[in-house]
């Protein structure tokens, strides 16, 4: 018998974080979420998202044994933009046990029901900075640190249970040229001409943040991302919160802005070498030597690097704005040795995103889905 348990105490919250590093130890794909970032998530005073967001984790337990995990989450700020009445599921992870998903997802969305919502999406997390969508595509790539991995028993237990598609995202190898396209360089010089744009770099991540350009970074997110699946624009806390978070972690040459004559941020290009293989190593913990693995990382050679942001204002859309970023970024993985990057989840339908990699060899190599379900 499956017994589920609403999750109160701390002890109860980091047994729910480690539940999933458990379950896909020892797998060569799977990469563990930095623990503590995790825990924070799932902390309200801690995640400025627990300002608009309701939620509440459940621990399953068979045989007095966890065997699953699930969030219940409202994002009321969502629900008020995009005129709905929906909850979310996230952090949901499981054993291939049809008893043990049946109790965490009908507990969930009773939680969800009790809210006065009708209907419920996910994978989700609180806002578009968690990880989204379930993998039904890939099972045999490497994960990365953006987006959850999971086993391919997932898709047919939230599918047997009357959830259909919602939102696909892919995701692509971006292979790196030898060189860069003679028309890629002949777009970026027209572009940058005519508009009158200039590329900024930075010798120190610290730069980016004193002189006011991390803060820039998100709100330049908020104006592109609008549109998109159930977007929610950041807050200013939100913005103070992810600028401390992962800009001190960049690496400067990684990191490409693009300005108009009179400094307002048009584009913004974030990659950051594959943090993978030393989140595996590490187990997800940076201490007592976790963070070794993760600084070598960020400091050496990369075969691989994730494509962390790439953001270009609604105005310089579909302008050739991106020829000038990945001119100023492929010698750059030229320097560290990359073979591809991986662009991380993209929607399916958004083809001004997917345009940009025109001039690339790109394989799709994962997809992943968030679902939906009516609540009756």
């Amino acid at each position: 018998m499956v017994t589920v348990k609403a999750i109160d105490k701390k002890k109860d919250l980091k047994q729910f974080v480690q539940f999933r590093t458990d379950l896909y130890k020892g797998n060569p794909y799977a990469v563990p979420a930095l623990f503590d970032d995790e825990l924070n998530t799932l902390t309200p005073e801690k995640n400025p998202a627990g300002e608009f967001c309701d939620f509440q984790c459940f621990l399953a337990y068979k045989n007095d044994k966890i065997v699953g995990r699930i969030c219940a989450i409202i994002n009321n700020r969502a629900n008020e933009i995009w005129k709905s009445k929906s909850g979310r599921i996230g952090f949901f992870d499981f054993i291939d046990d049809e008893e043990v998903s049946d109790a965490l997802l009908s507990t969930a969305e009773e939680w969800i029901r009790s809210k006065g919502m009708t209907e419920v999406h996910g994978p989700l997390g609180f806002t578009d900075m968690d990880p989204e969508g379930m993998l039904i595509e890939g099972f045999d790539q490497l994960g990365t640190m953006a987006a959850y991995y999971n086993y391919d028993y997932y898709p047919k237990h939230i599918e047997r249970l009357g959830y259909v598609k919602d939102a696909d995202w892919v995701e692509f190898k971006v292979y790196i040229p030898d060189a860069i396209p003679d028309k890629h360089k002949r777009i970026a010089d027209i572009v940058q001409k005519k508009y009158e744009l200039k590329l900024m770099k930075f010798k120190k991540a610290s730069q980016i943040i004193d002189e006011g350009w991390g803060r820039k970074f998100f709100e330049l997110i908020n104006m592109s991302y609008g549109h998109l699946y159930g977007f929610t624009p950041l807050t200013e806390r939100q913005i103070d919160h992810y600028v401390k978070m992962y800009v001190p972690i960049l690496r400067p040459e990684l990191v490409t802005l693009i300005a108009d004559k009179d400094n307002n941020l048009v584009c913004v290009g974030v990659a950051l070498p594959s943090l993978s293989k030393a989140l595996q190593k590490s187990n997800g913990k940076l201490f007592p030597f976790g963070f070794i693995h993760l600084l070598k990382a960020l400091k050496t050679k990369a075969e691989i690097c994730d494509l962390m942001l790439v953001a270009v204002h609604p105005e310089y859309q579909n302008k050739g704005v991106n020829a000038l970023l990945f001119t100023d970024l492929i010698p750059q993985f030229q320097k560290l040795g990359t073979v591809y990057a991986e662009s991380n989840p993209e929607l399916e339908e958004n083809g001004k995103v997917q345009a940009q990699w025109d001039y690339f060899k790109t394989e799709q190599h994962k997809r992943r889905r968030a679902y939906k379900k009516e609540l009756i």
